[in-house]
């Protein structure tokens, strides 16, 4: 386990506060050094997301509205503590003076709670292989969402892309005998929550932005919490001190990745950021089907096959876009 005092470390040494409230690019001596040390956060961050289902079947029999409170609540305490030790407390403040900020952080916080409890549900029933699906249908919805919301133009290339996942998503549907609505959910609710948070990004940094966002769910994870307990459905402290400690650490669960792909984010380019992301559902797929067993009939290899397909195309459109004109590429 990661101790909240290392975390705070991690953060003093990776994010100054002099440049954790800037806008100014991370300066080091050698940028090959940086560059290095990038790849391995931005590595180790998404094969952290990629073993969280995991940690949570390590957490049954809580269920997934406890485990999402503990996270929410424990989340905003670990935060406040990175805040605090930072001295980035001003920045805090000063971010909740811009009401346009903070409501788009509110919506954001919403999504994310959608997306948590649709994940550690579809971990503890049996559906990791449908959440892998979700975050590889992701950098799809992704493009729809700039199509739909910001009114970009989509090329041949990213239109065929768009059509196999389509095929795939179909096909899913057919096989599994009802439409795969966890896949959807956490495709949908992790892209919007994105394209809420790129329009902050500017103005907010990782840290200031979880902790807004769990101080707007805190009430609603608190409320949870007690109504489990009044029911008896509460479960830390009732299945031994080990399970209470791996449930205590949810707040650090969810903060050590993030950390890891901010400071990630700072040294490396977006373009391999964009290609490193395919490694969390990578993982998740691994231990769905190694694993956990689930089934894995050849109509799902199919379908997953069609959303290989279009990431395949979108991937190398990317990079060919990318290395003619480097400034094109968001």
């Amino acid at each position: 386990m990661v101790s909240p005092l290392g975390i705070i470390f991690f953060w003093r040494k990776f994010f100054p506060p002099e440049i954790m409230l800037s806008d100014v690019s991370i300066i080091t001596q050698s940028q090959n050094r940086s560059r290095t040390i990038g790849v391995g956060l931005a590595l180790a961050s998404y094969a952290l997301w990629g073993f969280l289902p995991l940690y949570f079947l390590l957490l049954a029999p809580s269920s997934a509205l406890e485990i999402v409170a503990w996270r929410i609540v424990l989340s905003l305490i670990f935060c406040g503590l990175i805040i605090t030790a930072t001295g980035a407390v001003p920045a805090l403040l000063a971010i909740f003076a811009d009401r346009r900020v903070v409501i788009t952080l509110a919506f954001a916080g919403v999504l994310i709670l959608i997306n948590w409890l649709v994940y550690v549900f579809a971990a503890l029933s049996g559906h990791v292989l449908e959440a892998a699906l979700g975050y590889f249908i992701n950098p799809i919805v992704t493009v729809l969402l700039g199509v739909f919301v910001l009114g970009e133009k989509l090329r041949l290339v990213q239109w065929i892309a768009i059509g196999f996942s389509a095929a795939a998503v179909l096909v899913l549907a057919i096989n599994y005998g009802q439409f795969p609505w966890i896949a959807l959910a956490l495709a949908f609710s992790f892209g919007t929550y994105g394209l809420l948070k790129k329009k902050v990004a500017d103005r907010v940094d990782a840290v200031s932005g979880l902790t807004i966002e769990t101080a707007f769910l805190a009430p609603l994870a608190i409320a949870q919490l007690v109504f489990l307990w009044t029911t008896g459905a509460l479960t830390i402290g009732t299945q031994g001190a080990g399970h209470a400690v791996a449930l205590l650490f949810a707040g650090v669960v969810t903060a050590v990745p993030l950390l890891m792909f901010a400071a990630a984010a700072r040294r490396i380019p977006l373009t391999f950021i964009g290609l490193t992301q395919y490694l969390s559902p990578v993982v998740q797929f691994l231990i769905g089907v190694l694993i956990l067993n689930e089934a894995m009939p050849p109509a799902r290899w199919f379908g997953f096959g069609l959303v290989w397909v279009a990431l395949i195309i979108l991937t190398v459109d990317v990079v060919i876009r990318a290395r003619k004109n480097p400034t094109t590429v968001r």
